[in-house]
């Protein structure tokens, strides 16, 4: 063969499915036309099912949660003490694990036993795989002091300013386990969503979220309009004011901060921005000597140290305020990690402190 020809498996693939015995009732005509496909691509798939379901009938998964105790008590008596077994029923345990894994797994030292480096992987492997097994099996609630979990989640910024700081003074410290991930919000969020590729959404309440995703409020919020300590207004601006001036913009979807802006034209009004930035907090700090508005959420502005150059002023009555959500996909509505990551985000959003 030429050293730069093609190569191509399939004829392989082929080959080994016609003579393995596992899948003699796939290559049967009436069998493929049940299955409607005959394809050896599609005959192979169904042989490799077979082989891993035949190694699972075969395995003693109780064999693993010995593994599991004799790798952390590196003892056969206080191993068999633990799990109410004689100590020759843990020793054959141990070799069926060896003959199984053909490895040592554990090695005997003058300390008590090692794990050899399949062994090793295997207990972290089994550190995350038991106690899922074990919830599963029991219809436990999910323990983030036993168990890891990442979890990645969208939020906007005014949610991460407000969030995340408890988040990390509340939940982490009795999460031992756990793993946030909070990615800034995008256009695709909700795609992601969908596709599982994000665990939850946090957002304010703009219409956007399909209804076929579960939402819940987590609290409610109102805006604040931000302008420089010399700017003529005060306490409160118009409606008329706040249509005529200039606005710096927070682009948080589509590059629209939505809400203010949906909120105006449903009164027929439109406001100027001459100016757009992603993040509330940069178009906070662009106020000072300017002409601008900054609308900001009022909980994230009083997370904010005192700006002695800025004032804080009530906004159009008309521009009332929003609810913010959390928004998940339901084939995780049930789900214990999933239940348990909405409750840590509710007990953040009612943390006072």
């Amino acid at each position: 063969m030429p050293r730069d020809a093609p190569v191509t498996i399939a004829p392989f693939l082929t080959c080994a499915i016609v003579f393995s015995p596992c899948c003699v009732a796939v290559r049967s005509a009436s069998t493929r036309e049940r299955m409607g496909c005959a394809s050896p691509f599609f005959q192979c798939i169904v042989a490799i099912s077979i082989m891993r379901l035949t190694q699972l009938r075969q395995a003693d998964l109780n064999l693993l949660v010995v593994f599991a105790v004799l790798a952390e008590e590196r003892s056969v008596s206080r191993s068999a003490s633990r799990l109410a077994l004689s100590q020759p029923a843990v020793s054959r345990s141990l070799q069926r694990l060896r003959d199984m894994f053909r490895d040592d797994l554990l090695i005997r030292t003058a300390s008590g036993y090692e794990p050899t480096p399949k062994g090793q992987r295997m207990l972290s492997e089994l550190s995350a795989i038991l106690p899922r097994l074990d919830r599963m099996l029991a219809g436990a609630e999910f323990d983030p002091t036993e168990e890891n979990a990442t979890f990645r989640i969208a939020v906007t910024d005014n949610a991460a300013q407000v969030i995340t700081p408890t988040l990390c003074r509340t939940v982490l410290p009795k999460s031992k386990r756990v793993t946030f991930q909070f990615l800034a919000w995008h256009d695709g969020s909700l795609e992601e969503l969908e596709h599982g590729r994000l665990d939850l959404a946090l957002n304010a309440d703009d219409g956007h979220a399909p209804e076929r995703f579960h939402r819940e409020v987590i609290y409610d919020d109102e805006f604040v309009c931000i302008v420089s300590k010399d700017s003529p207004h005060t306490k409160r601006i118009t409606l008329k004011q706040y249509a005529n001036g200039l606005h710096i913009g927070i682009g948080i979807l589509g590059g629209r901060q939505t809400i203010p802006e949906q909120r105006l034209l449903a009164l027929g009004y439109q406001r100027t921005c001459v100016i757009e930035v992603p993040y509330f907090v940069a178009a906070m700090r662009c106020i000072p000597g300017t002409e601008l508005i900054a609308t900001v959420p009022k909980r994230l502005m009083a997370g904010e140290p005192h700006n002695p150059r800025v004032k804080v002023l009530e906004p159009p009555p008309e521009l009332t305020g929003f609810r913010y959500l959390m928004i998940w996909h339901p084939r995780v509505h049930t789900d214990a990690a999933h239940t348990w990551l909405r409750s840590a985000i509710r007990e953040t959003c009612t943390f006072r402190g």
